[in-house]
């Protein structure tokens, strides 16, 4: 109750001086776990950071790939590249458009999932009691 500062004009001086005392303490403690947490949620996002950039380098490094072997094969064929289905029908390739290499979503999955598990161990869920 006094630490809300509430019925105060029973304390003396020595008391009211003590509270003072356990309240800045408190609030201290609040402010230095605050100043934690905004580092360790500053670190994270710098990983996090890192981590798109590699992405961005990855996925502009194969559209630059397919864009050359979609031009390689325009020019050998002389148009847009057809290839058989098992159906039986053609499709025209669009890999440079949307690449989808299994590769490429296997390390982005593995990359996403690392990001999970680290910002799970960062905040850690409080037991229940």
């Amino acid at each position: 109750r006094h630490l809300l500062g509430e019925g105060l004009g029973s304390l003396n001086v020595k008391e009211l001086k003590q509270l003072e005392t356990r309240l800045e303490k408190g609030i201290s403690r609040i402010r230095n776990r605050k100043h934690e947490m905004i580092l360790a949620e500053t670190e994270n996002l710098q990983k996090r950071e890192i981590l798109l950039e590699q992405e961005n380098a990855l996925i502009r490094a194969k559209i630059q790939e397919n864009e050359k072997l979609q031009e390689l094969s325009m020019m050998s064929s002389g148009g847009p590249e057809l290839s058989m289905m098992p159906g039986g029908g053609t499709e025209l390739n669009m890999m440079a458009a949307a690449p989808h290499d299994f590769n490429f979503q296997a390390a982005y999955f593995a990359r996403n999932m690392n990001l999970m598990m680290e910002g799970a161990a960062a905040y850690p869920v409080p037991d229940k009691k």
